[in-house]
């Protein structure tokens, strides 16, 4: 069944705009985009709209359009927010489809709001000296987008019992994405690995931007490695709260995201000029037998339906 037929999405301007996040899921986030597959089919267009909007603001700070204002392309993303949640049609698809998702789940404002204060604190040079000032940022950054897609995800008891398992898979990610891009975002004049926790190794970010090969960075890359690792351990242990159909997508996400560590580990941490990525054979080895069980299970229910 067509994932918006089964998601009950039939307004030709709903369809055309989860279509266009869909799009954008595919495109920017190859390994989100294919553990949305194993989520049952009416969940998918929520997924891919959350990304989608995600996504959207992400790339207008990481990389505008020449001649635009990152600051005040953001402040128009805050406006079309506030329509959202003041009850009026935002004139841009992906909030068109965020403004479905929002009245279909009863999202809270205050996570969007986080959001987008995070989205604006990376439009000046970035620098966190603790973990802790790197967790407010992290909050509004990915803590959050674990609790946006909670309620997509579903659970198995109350929503709250499986909060923190859901921040946790937000921080995994990120922390993740932090380790694999340090290079990248030392170009944008961005550092999220705490200057604290390097200064113990004898890391300062002057060292990091010479992109030399050094016995101290991949010693704090080790370290960071296995700081995220503990809370992908964090994360996994909060699977079990979701809904049974949900599982495989998230256990998929995080077996995905964490081969990323395998990778930087593989390369023997020199990743400052160059990217760790999860081969292609390997996510596909990963994904493909619950893909295979989820197409299983709606060809099935497909075919009782057409029976009946």
């Amino acid at each position: 069944m067509n994932e918006l037929d089964a998601a009950g999405i039939r307004s030709p301007q709903l369809r055309a705009a989860y279509t266009e996040c869909r799009r954008i899921n595919a495109h920017y986030g190859r390994t989100f985009f294919l553990a949305t597959r194993l989520l049952p089919a009416r969940a998918r267009p929520a997924a891919h709209a959350l990304y989608g909007f995600a996504r959207m603001a992400d790339e207008l700070v990481d990389n505008p359009e020449p001649g635009t204002d990152p600051a005040a392309s953001l402040d128009r993303v805050g406006d079309l927010v506030d329509v959202v949640f003041d009850g009026g049609t935002p004139d841009d698809p992906v909030l068109v489809a965020l403004a479905d998702i929002v009245r279909r789940h009863g999202l809270s404002r205050d996570l969007f709001d986080a959001f987008l204060k995070s989205m604006r604190a990376d439009l000046q040079p970035v620098e966190y000296r603790t973990f802790a000032e790197l967790g407010e940022y992290m909050y509004g950054s990915a803590a959050v987008i674990g609790l946006q897609m909670l309620p997509v995800f579903g659970t198995v008891g109350a929503p709250a019992d499986a909060e923190p398992g859901a921040i946790a898979l937000g921080e995994a990610l990120q922390l993740t994405n932090f380790l694999r891009d340090v290079g990248e975002d030392l170009d944008r004049g961005r550092l999220y690995l705490p200057l604290n926790e390097l200064a113990a190794f004898g890391v300062s970010r002057e060292l990091l931007e010479a992109r030399r090969p050094d016995p101290r960075i991949r010693a704090a890359l080790a370290y960071f490695v296995a700081r995220t690792r503990a809370v992908y351990r964090r994360a996994d242990a909060g699977v079990a709260l979701l809904r049974p159909e949900s599982r495989p997508c998230v256990r998929t996400a995080l077996t995905l995201y964490e081969g990323i560590l395998d990778e930087i580990v593989a390369l023997d941490y020199d990743i400052l000029t160059r990217r760790a990525v999860v081969p292609k054979g390997r996510r596909l080895a990963v994904a493909l037998p619950p893909l295979v069980s989820v197409w299983t299970r709606e060809t099935f229910r497909g075919g009782r339906r057409l029976r009946s």
